[in-house]
Order: structure tokens, then sequence, then C-alpha cells
């Protein structure tokens, strides 16, 4: 079945506004992380295509065209794309939407790329299985024992073929009471854990390689362990022919100290909240109490002193945040609200607040939405005050809503620093920060996450559009109804 999408030529980037099942499984993405965005997005950082000029062209001609492009699925995988591309225009002539109809074709171009490079391809398939067949026992067991994690050997009946070193001190067992025997009947069935069947009966023969599988076991001699999982079958041929490859990194104690480390985030946040809350009372005290003749320079010396109570009190209230994010204690207050409203008192706010930079809204998303609005004017507060502050030699700030099928949709344009695609992966993890601009502006790196949590929590997306030097574009879209996939 063909994947198809529906754009909107009315509105700006021509964001996505419809996308069919098909579309779904052959990107890879739910229609959550579909909804709002331009289609390029499919192509990642794939994006210098001579197929994308064709396509630009025909948008602005408005003209039908046909590409056949390299996209990637939301995994990384690459996959070919077969598009047909429609424009769709009213009757006055002025094109509204523009219809594509998507078909994957990996598979025709794989083979036309093994027709053209046959005598290559069969030349490198020889020299690959001759390479194969000359790794021998000797050779995988050097490498297994020089790893620095737990690694086991099985055939394909699970039997133990061979262990490293750091297994049998990690587990405190001998090589003889582990090698030649079914691995869910080592030391009276210790590991003969049920999540560890599922990953070598139902998901390995179906996903190689697994990556990532978390087991977490109270072994009887030592005790309960947290362990990450990673299996490969290894499709050799002969003698050596399907081994299962698996290394067991125990991830106990690095759990244990993230833990005490969040106990220790939320402990020191109350703490700190309490005789915050009293010094902010008194500096707001004497605002009140202060003469009228008072000295400017004492004015000048509270007004300080109050800006930096508030920065030191949002800090607090970020971390208290990222505190309840990560012990699951985060509530949403959802009451119906007036989107539209919102976002334009919080820009007002935002705006009085600084001589250095316009901020400008244009477009409607709703005036009506059920939400908790206290966290939403969070996200579009650090959104602002990130592009304000990211942005010093800008002094244009571009907000804009829309609404795109059944999502708002809200994006804040600065025209700044920007962020490198390799940075760009990684904006939204707690306590992440883009070197160049750690060095150069004060913060924790943990406003985007918690604005992440709080869009995810509402069923909603929050990416980043950014090129260096060229500004950024961070966009979020928030379903206006309740769905089973949010």
């Amino acid at each position: 079945m063909s994947g198809i999408v529906i754009t909107d030529n009315q509105q700006p980037d021509n964001p996505i506004i419809y996308c069919n099942d098909a579309f779904e499984r052959i990107s890879g993405y739910v229609r959550r992380e579909i909804i709002g965005r331009n289609c390029r997005f499919l192509q990642q950082e794939d994006r210098n295509q001579p197929e994308r000029e064709i396509i630009r062209k025909a948008l602005q001609k408005n003209e039908n065209c046909y590409v056949e492009i390299r996209n990637y699925r939301k995994n990384g995988t690459l996959f070919w794309n077969e598009l047909y591309l429609s424009a769709i225009k009213d009757n006055e002539g002025k094109t509204i939407y523009f219809i594509g109809v998507q078909n994957d074709i990996s598979r025709r171009k794989k083979a036309e790329l093994e027709l053209r490079q046959q005598k290559d391809q069969m030349e490198r398939q020889v020299q690959e299985r001759t390479r194969t067949l000359k790794i021998n026992e000797e050779y995988l067991s050097s490498i297994v024992q020089t790893v620095r994690e737990s690694l086991i050997v099985l055939d394909p009946d699970s039997h133990v073929l061979s262990v490293n070193e750091h297994f049998l001190r990690t587990f405190k067992v001998t090589r003889a009471e582990t090698e030649d025997r079914l691995l869910f009947e080592l030391g009276d069935g210790q590991w003969n854990i049920p999540q560890l069947r599922e990953l070598l009966e139902k998901i390995l023969p179906t996903n190689n390689p697994v990556e990532d599988f978390e087991v977490e076991y109270d072994f009887p001699h030592i005790g309960k362990k947290l362990m990450l999982l990673n299996a490969h079958r290894i499709e050799l041929e002969g003698e050596y022919k399907d081994r299962i490859l698996i290394a067991i990194e125990d991830i106990t104690e690095r759990r244990s100290i993230e833990k005490r480390k969040d106990d220790f985030l939320s402990i020191a946040s109350h703490e700190l909240k309490t005789p915050l809350t009293t010094i902010k009372g008194y500096v707001q005290m004497m605002n009140k109490l202060m003469p009228e003749n008072s000295n400017l320079r004492f004015k000048d010396l509270v007004g300080k002193t109050e800006s930096y109570v508030n920065r030191l009190n949002n800090l607090i209230t970020e971390l208290l945040d990222v505190s309840k994010i990560q012990t699951g204690y985060i509530e949403l207050h959802k009451e119906n609200f007036d989107f539209n409203k919102m976002v334009y008192d919080a820009v007002e706010g935002i705006q009085a607040g600084t001589k250095t930079h316009h901020i400008t809204i244009k477009g409607k998303a709703t005036d009506s939405y059920l939400g908790d609005e206290t966290q939403l004017v969070q996200v579009i507060n650090n959104l602002l005050a990130n592009a304000i502050k990211y942005s010093p030699n800008a002094n244009e700030i571009l907000v804009y809503l829309s609404l795109v099928s059944d999502y708002l949709k809200v994006s804040v344009t600065d025209y700044g620093m920007g962020i490198s695609s390799e940075d760009q992966k990684k904006v939204f993890e707690r306590f992440y920060r883009v070197g160049d601009i750690q060095q150069r502006f004060p913060g924790m790196g943990i406003g985007l996450y918690v604005c992440d949590q709080i869009v995810q929590r509402h069923g909603g997306s929050l990416w980043i559009e950014s090129e260096k030097d060229k500004g950024s574009t961070f966009s979020f879209t928030l379903p206006l109804k309740e769905r089973a996939d949010a």
C-alpha cells in the first residue's frame, strides 16, 4: 500500500497535515511525530541530493513532479522512496495543497545497483567469504577474552560454548561450571531468567541484533544485578555457523549512583526552596518599605538582589521539575483554556523584560485547549528565553501559531548562533549543553529536557531545525483530542 501525505501550501514551510497508516509504516514514525513537519525531515542529514532541488522547483512553480529519493526511517535506516508529488488547486488556480504518494522501492533500487555492479560485487563477496572462512575458534576466543564486559558465546540451542574471564569474575563461577552446559541450567538454574529466555527464543530470531535489552535479576550468591544485554547472531559458515554472542554490561552500580544523584537533587532542591522563599519575601518587603528618598546605589543593590534571587528561584524550580519527572511524580492538571491568549500573554511578559529583541507573533492555534496551562506556559517561556539568550547579535524572534490536521503547532524561530546537526540529537537530554555554548552562556542544560517531557506528557512532539550561525526553530505539536498512540 502506498504512503500518502498532504501538505498545506498556505502555511509557512508546507507542513504535513495528513498522513495515512502506510506512510507511518514506511517511515517508522507515528502520526504525532509527523504532523506539522516539512517532508524534508525524512532526508535527515542527507539533504544535498539533486532530487531535493527538483522538488523545490516544483513547489515554487506549483507543478507536479516525480523523483526517486533517499529517505531514512526513524531508526536511521535508509530506504529509497518513489515520490509522486501533485499540486491541488482551488477554483482560482491557486495551489492550496500538495499530495505526495510514496512507495518504498528499496528492493528495486538494490537490484538495479547489484546489476550495475555485479562484477565488483561478486569479487567482494568472494573476498568476504574467504575472509569469513579463515575465522577460527582461536581468533574468536581472543576477541572474547579481551573485551572488558561479560561475554557468552552460545550455540543455536543455548549451550555455552565459551565465556570470558570478566564473566567468570563478575558472576563468581568457574569455567568448568559454565562451558558445555545449557545456559538455563547454570548454577542450579540461576540463569533461567524469563526475560533472557524471551530474548533468545522470541526476540533475537526475528530482530538481529538486539541492543540494550534490560534485565534485572537477584542471583543467589552475588545479589541483585541490573544488566544491559546486547545479543548478536553470528552468521558464519562451517564449524562456527550460527553462534550467538551475548555481551552483558553490569549497570547496577551506575543506576544506583544515578538514583542517589536524583535523590540528592530532590532533597537539595526542596531544602533550598524554603530559605530562598524567605529571602525572596524579605527582598519584596525591602522594596515596599524602602523610603522614596533612598540612595540610588542602595535601590540598585536591592534590585540586583531581587533579580538574582528570582534567577536562583527559577533554577531550583527547574531542578524540582527534573526531580519530579525522574521519580514519576510530575502531574498534569488539565483544564480548558484559551491557548492563543496563553501564548500572547507569555510573549507579552517576556517582551516586557527584554529591550534587546522584538518578538513577533503570527497565526492562531485554538481558543480552547485541554491541558496544563501552567506547564505549557513554562514551555513557551523557556523557548523564548533561549531564543533571546542564544541570539545576542540578532534582534528578531518569530512565534508562529497554526493548526495542522488535528494538532496545534507552535514554532519559535531565532536568528542566532544555531546548533550543529550532531548536537541537535542531544539537546533534549538531561544536563546536556552544547560545548561552545557552555563556554559563553551559563546554565545547567535542563530547560529543554523539561520542555520535552511536558510536551510528551501532553501527547505531543518537540523538535528542532537549525543550522550553525543561521539560527534555530523549535517547534512542538499538541493533539487537540486524546489519542491512543499519544
